[in-house]
């Protein structure tokens, strides 16, 4: 990857909150890496990743639909940081 994802954060992060469902959300321009970046991640934590194939606009584009997958963690990649908590799931920035 030509990118750098933070990726062992990720990883990191993942086992912390010991998520099993992952949802991966990054802007246009890198969702060309997605495919590569969820094999690493389901490779090494115990988490199935899915990839959000829809526009993301930034920080406070929070796909909502996701509370009805049992998604245990967003992480979104190339987002700035939003500074308001989301209660229904967990968002590593």
């Amino acid at each position: 990857m030509k990118y750098n994802l933070e990726i062992e954060k990720v990883i990191k992060t993942i086992k912390k909150e010991k998520a099993r469902l992952v949802c991966l959300q990054m802007p246009e321009g890198i969702k060309k890496e997605a495919p590569k970046l969820a094999d690493t991640i389901e490779s090494k934590t115990n988490a199935k990743c899915i990839i959000w194939l829809d526009s993301c606009y930034g920080a406070c584009d929070i796909p909502l639909e996701l509370k009805n997958y049992n998604i245990d963690l967003i992480i979104q990649f190339g987002h700035s940081p939003w500074p308001y908590k989301n209660k229904n799931i967990k968002i590593l920035k």
